[in-house]
């Protein structure tokens, strides 16, 4: 049995039917990906906190789990109940409440589906749901009770998800959500950009992911071969709501995507506890801009049940947001926007 601490690749023994045995090599991200935390309990002990002071619903845990790879915790402030990370991914007692106002669909996913896995909701783009896994599971996620099984374009083997996107010929970008894209295999995802590369109608492909800040291990040289090929061009948004995310890793991480030559964007999710700070949102600001990451989006909540104890009032975000204006220069400060079902955009506040 591979021990679970060991997070450099491994190899593996395969029988194969005429028992011939070949050597199989798993990748550092995905043995990570295997060792990841999902224990509330061995979570806090790590962090040398006691369980007894944090109560975790059971009901909550089996609808939306602890997921937390080991290189994220590693972020993450020993004896700090209040560490901006932990509380981004710690299951707690709020998360039951249900809130007014707030939905399990509240972005309106569900009636912009344009087909299996396909939402189409602006003009000229769509996205693909790729897939439904994660590295990580973000307790604020606006997806956490997205029917995955019955809207994924995988499950059907992308072909009806392609076929609508080569009929539909106003689409030119594609983005890639989840879940997270990234959870999936490189020889899947370079045969679906291939896929999407012969579409001519199309010009960019864009990839919507939180994996090379939760899980660095992910940006090795399989992803940059396929990333750094193809006629589309390639966009990638991060998603980093605070500057305690971006490690030496993770910087170095971000270097080899620059590598590829595509464009860099970053979103974040305004969040109370985590990021209502404007010294906070400026040093990400700055941090990201220095690896070479431009702020893109600063996201009100999404209002999804479950976590309406993360979320900033509009008065509040608009005072942090006049303050943040004022401390750096216009290229630095991300646009605070919502997204609202039935809109043609994300609106400004």
């Amino acid at each position: 049995m591979i021990p679970k601490t060991r997070l450099q690749a491994e190899t593996l023994s395969v029988q194969l039917e005429n028992k011939t045995t070949y050597p199989v090599t798993r990748p550092a991200w995905k043995q990570a990906l295997r060792d990841a935390i999902t224990d509330p309990a061995e979570l806090l002990q790590l962090l040398r906190l006691d369980p007894a002071e944090f109560p975790v619903p059971l009901k909550s845990l089996k609808g939306f789990p602890l997921r937390v790879p080991r290189s994220y915790v590693g972020n993450m402030q020993p004896g700090n109940p209040q560490d901006p990370l932990l509380l981004q991914v710690l299951p707690v007692l709020a998360e039951d409440a249900v809130t007014e106002g707030f939905s399990l669909d509240p972005v309106g996913d569900l009636a912009s589906a344009a087909g299996p896995g396909l939402l189409h909701k602006y003009q000229g783009r769509a996205l693909l749901i790729t897939t439904g896994a994660c590295a990580v599971h973000c307790r604020y996620c606006f997806r956490r009770a997205f029917p995955y099984a019955a809207h994924n374009a995988r499950s059907g083997n992308w072909q009806d998800a392609l076929a609508a996107i080569q009929a539909d010929t106003s689409i030119q970008e594609i983005i890639l959500s989840g879940g997270d894209p990234l959870s999936l295999t490189d020889d899947r995802l370079s045969w679906l950009a291939a896929q999407l590369d012969s579409i001519q109608h199309l010009k960019r492909l864009r990839i919507h992911t939180r994996q090379p800040i939760v899980l660095p291990e992910r940006v090795d040289e399989n992803l940059l071969a396929w990333l750094s090929t193809g006629r589309l061009q390639r966009i990638m948004v991060l998603h980093t709501n605070h500057p305690q995310e971006l490690s030496p890793s993770v910087v170095s991480a971000i270097g080899k995507l620059r590598s590829t030559g595509m464009s860099l964007f970053n979103q974040s999710v305004l969040l109370r506890g985590v990021s209502d700070c404007v010294q906070t949102l400026a040093k990400l600001s700055q941090e990201l801009f220095a690896t070479g990451v431009v702020p893109y989006y600063l996201h009100q909540l999404d209002r999804v049940q479950g976590a309406a104890h993360f979320e900033v009032s509009d008065q509040e975000a608009l005072r942090l947001y006049q303050e943040l204006q004022n401390s750096l220069p216009g290229y630095m400060v991300p646009r605070l926007v919502r997204e609202e079902p039935g809109q043609l955009s994300k609106r400004p506040l």
